[in-house]
């Protein structure tokens, strides 16, 4: 791995003075998901998911690892919203188990829910906020055996679990997102076969994407009328897409790849129609659609959720699409991803210029993975303080080139499992030893602690 020779100085999070961080409006938390985190995977009547099935496959996982046990958040939760509050972040970003509050015949989980009431409960007792994702990837077992997201029927039960459980937390939550990163449940659950179910046929993958876009919509309306204080929105990964190409195929190349990853998402959401080009990087793939579909998914969204991680270096394939080619000499993380800030400027500045109804961001997850280690009872995660000291100087860029940025989650909150990835590799400011679950504080997490501490006794 190539490191940056600025990343070994620093030691310390400190942005400008001139920096929007400085404002105590501007939110910094800490983010988490469901399955990465809780365990207790068959306690209090929780159904399978597809990740529980998938993870129980051989070959599927890094080292066969599960989330059967994770981080044990189930039973630890007290303890970790205690570290969380320490951190002196203002929010923090969930997702609820939808196999855990919801039973197989529809009924609402009493024991599964009671949990998330706790939480939440606890949660604004010590004066955090609340981002609640409803569906992050744990879909019920049994629905994907009716086909899943390319079952049309999925996106209307999707639907009756939104009604229902923000019914049952009405007024606990802040602000509600229905999907995180459709593209990954989309085109690694149904196209690459990388994430559950493991399906791969791009057709699969359209159709899933329409049908979760479809959800979102068909939710929204549930949610605004269940939990009308509350803000209504949703979480888009997306991705920076260069080229090393000279050639106008090669450009044409970058420009497919940030459609198919961010416009594929973002068209529908905001201009109510896919971009015509995914058919012809994808030919024959358009997704059956029904008629005032478009205008469900279109509904008005009170936030956006953007999720950023890193670029993507393509050339042309000589055909309609691209082929990914890694640029040597760069800095990357635990997870071989390319560290490149500026890719969050540029993206957040151009869906500013793109979509005039653009809603008000949240970065909703950015972070990296390193290798750490307690050594002395400290873990120096300095690699990670860097890339958080440029993705927010990236995000400050941003906003002072006219985008409306509300907020940053860092993710995440605790090492966790990382999908297909297992527990080898560690994203949490938090550090999590699997075989005792003792939680250390990362040097980045006393950091972030430090200066929001120093923000709050600003006058």
């Amino acid at each position: 791995m190539v490191v940056d020779a600025s990343v070994a100085l620093e030691q310390t999070f400190s942005p400008p003075a001139d920096s929007v961080l400085w404002n105590k409006d501007f939110l910094l938390g800490a983010a988490t998901a469901a399955y990465q985190i809780e365990g207790a995977v068959a306690e209090d009547g929780r159904i399978p998911s597809i990740w529980d099935t998938f993870s129980a496959t051989p070959g599927k996982t890094l080292a066969g690892d599960t989330g059967a046990v994770a981080c044990d958040h189930y039973h630890r939760w007290p303890e970790d919203i205690e570290l969380l509050a320490s951190l002196n972040v203002g929010a923090y970003r969930l997702s609820i188990s939808w196999p855990r509050v919801m039973t197989q015949d529809g009924q609402p989980n009493q024991l599964g829910i009671a949990f998330y009431r706790k939480l939440l409960t606890a949660l604004r007792a010590k004066g955090l906020k609340t981002y609640v994702t409803l569906y992050h990837w744990d879909l019920p077992q049994h629905l994907e055996d009716q086909g899943g997201w390319v079952n049309r029927d999925t996106a209307y039960r999707f639907a009756e679990y939104a009604d229902m459980i923000s019914k049952e937390l009405a007024g606990l939550v802040d602000a509600w997102a229905t999907l995180n990163e459709p593209w990954c449940s989309a085109m690694h659950g149904y196209g690459t076969g990388h994430h559950a179910p493991g399906k791969q046929d791009v057709v699969f993958a359209t159709q899933a994407m329409h049908h979760l876009l479809l959800g979102h919509g068909l939710a929204v309306a549930h949610l605004r009328a269940n939990d009308p204080a509350a803000q209504v929105g949703i979480v888009a990964n997306v991705g920076r897409g260069t080229s090393t190409g000279g050639s106008a195929a090669d450009q044409r190349a970058a420009w497919l790849f940030e459609l198919q990853h961010n416009n594929w998402v973002l068209d529908p959401l905001l201009k109510k129609s896919y971009p015509s080009a995914l058919w012809e990087l994808w030919p024959g793939a358009e997704p059956l659609m029904l008629a005032g579909d478009m205008d469900i998914i279109g509904s008005k969204l009170d936030f956006l959720g953007i999720n950023y991680y890193f670029r993507t270096n393509v050339v042309s394939d000589g055909k309609h699409g691209y082929h990914e080619v890694d640029l040597e000499g760069v800095e990357r993380t635990q997870m071989g991803w390319e560290v490149y800030p500026d890719g969050l400027r540029h993206l957040l500045v151009g869906f500013h210029r793109d979509y005039p109804n653009l809603p008000p961001i949240y970065i909703t997850e950015n972070g990296m993975a390193t290798d750490d280690e307690v050594v002395g009872g400290e873990v120096d995660d300095r690699q990670r303080i860097s890339f958080l000291n440029r993705h927010l100087e990236a995000v400050n860029q941003a906003v002072k080139a006219g985008v409306d940025v509300r907020g940053y989650f860092i993710w995440s909150l605790m090492d966790n499992f990382e999908w297909a990835f297992g527990y080898e590799r560690r994203f949490g400011i938090i550090h999590v030893d699997y075989a005792t679950q003792k939680r250390t504080l990362k040097r980045s997490a006393r950091l972030v602690a430090q200066f929001l501490a120093e923000r709050s006794a600003k006058s």
